[in-house]
């Protein structure tokens, strides 16, 4: 018994062998259409990348690194600034932002279709065991004549095992620039996550800022609010004894009241950051508010450092994705040619059947089949011109958005630097401003205990002061903001490329 299995055996593998180099021979110009497959050309243009006219940003001058700084860290910027609380804020952001997880999810899906895209130039294979079990009429075809043989039965079961293997030859390489346009959406995506990262970095820090700023210029309101006060009374005391009219008293209530006004505002404004902030940490609004409720000043600004044209272009994400999606359009150019060429598919079959098991695997129940389909829109090829001629179209039309997402870069650039230059210019006028009205301050709290002034024109000073102080807490976070938006606009932020 163990010798007729074995010679089964090798009669199934002789034959399975007889077979396949039958299917060969018989089959010789398909083999010879798949060799010269592997050396056709790839119809459609080969994807050149656009090239820029950009010069030298006019603005740079003012924001370049000053001499003997180190070069800053664009791809962790916020770390420039040397404020704890805003290095920790920007990790947690990184970690826990919710748009940051959804642009992962873009990429996997993106990767997905590419591996889709290159799965179909490979062959296909597929097993497929059955099992049939069914009873014939007898009042059929089939049945009326067999059904007075000896041994008729008329139930009946079938056995098949079978596998299928079919192969799309890219003759034209339409395949190829499919996969290759899938490719380049890929990596658009992966830009387009980084862009991602490179936002919510930048949202956070022009958050953290201006809550800095509100902070300030709340203690400053605050005591805007008691020098007021402290104002009012006096004048309500000289109204009394008649040294001051009622007019007097009217305008340090307007005063009072103009002072204590701005407090709402600004605590609206500080809770409207602190909720955004939050949720760019993926958490509920409120849930990190207590961490931030003290006060600090506004970090050292950092200098941005010389950038060029190429600099942008090189780490700006949506130039980046840009530009991918350019060079996709132009491979379903070429994926769109391949259609007024030929198809040629091969298929393949190797199976058993039978309706006993016994004699399932033997050369009576073994059935191949090989089949070649060659495929050509001959009469289809105003579809096809209409095809082409669209993704022509929509080259031309990445292209224009390609540029205009480059001319879009170098506009946020200028205005980025010119903000940020003309802020710290009038940092140094605010300065001065303060330097003075604290030493005129200084000077009327001298004269009024000499005698000379009145304590009204004291508390005048003060609100000037505060006025002006009030005005520098504003710039000190706007100055914050306009080098966080530069090193946005530069493409800082994210880790991969180049400072």
């Amino acid at each position: 018994m163990e010798y007729e299995r074995m010679a089964a055996y090798h009669t199934t593998q002789t034959m399975l062998a007889e077979s396949f180099r039958s299917l060969l021979f018989n089959n010789f110009f398909l083999l010879f259409a798949v060799v010269l497959s592997l050396e056709a050309c790839t119809v459609g243009p080969d994807y050149k990348a656009p090239h820029s006219d950009l010069v030298q940003f006019h603005n740079s001058i003012s924001v370049e690194r000053r001499a003997g700084e180190p070069l800053p860290s664009l791809d962790h910027w916020w770390e420039e600034f040397h404020d704890l609380e805003l290095v920790r804020i920007e990790q947690r952001v990184l970690m826990q932002n919710l748009d940051l997880k959804a642009a992962i999810g873009r990429i996997q899906q993106a990767h997905g279709a590419a591996e889709a895209a290159a799965a179909q130039m490979l062959p296909t294979l597929d097993f497929a065991p059955q099992v049939s079990a069914y009873r014939l009429s007898n009042e059929g075809l089939i049945g009326r004549m067999a059904r007075n043989f000896p041994g008729y039965n008329r139930d009946q079961r079938a056995y098949d095992v079978h596998g299928a293997a079919s192969w799309e030859i890219d003759l034209f390489g339409g395949l190829r620039r499919g996969h290759e346009a899938a490719r380049d959406e890929a990596e658009a995506a992966i830009a387009q996550s980084a862009g991602v990262r490179v936002s919510v970095a930048g949202d956070a820090a022009d958050a953290y800022f201006q809550i800095r700023g509100y902070q300030a210029r709340l203690l400053v309101a605050n005591e805007r609010v008691a020098t007021d006060s402290h104002l009012l009374d006096l004048v309500q005391q000289r109204r009394i004894r008649g040294v001051s009219s009622q007019r007097e008293v009217d305008q340090a209530i307007a005063l009072l009241q103009s002072a204590r006004e701005t407090i709402p505002v600004l605590r609206a404004a500080l809770e409207v950051q602190l909720n955004r902030l939050d949720v760019l940490m993926g958490v509920q609004p409120g849930t990190y508010a207590h961490e931030l409720a003290l006060p600090s000043s506004v970090a050292i600004i950092p200098s941005i450092g010389n950038v060029t044209p190429a600099d942008v272009l090189r780490r700006r994400p949506d130039v980046i994705a840009a530009e991918r999606r350019l060079a996709a359009s132009n491979a379903r150019i070429g994926a769109a040619l391949a259609d007024y060429y030929p198809k040629l598919s091969l298929s393949g079959a190797l199976g058993f059947q039978s309706l006993s098991v016994n004699k399932m695997f033997t050369p009576a129940g073994f059935q191949p089949a090989s089949s070649g389909i060659l495929r050509w829109r001959i009469f289809d090829f105003g579809k096809i011109d209409a095809e082409v001629h669209q993704a022509k179209g929509a080259y031309a039309e990445q292209l224009a958005q390609y540029r205009s997402t480059v001319l879009h870069a170098a506009e946020d650039v200028e205005n980025a630097f010119m903000s940020l230059a003309q802020s710290e210019k009038r940092a140094e006028d605010l300065r001065t401003e303060v330097a003075s009205l604290a030493e005129a301050r200084d000077l009327s709290s001298q004269s009024y205990k000499a005698g000379i002034i009145s304590l009204t024109d004291v508390l005048a000073a003060d609100r000037q002061l505060l006025e002006a102080k009030d005005r520098q807490a504003e710039n000190q976070s706007e100055t914050a903001r306009a080098a966080v938006r530069s090193f946005r606009a530069i493409g800082g932020g994210w880790e991969g490329s180049t400072n």
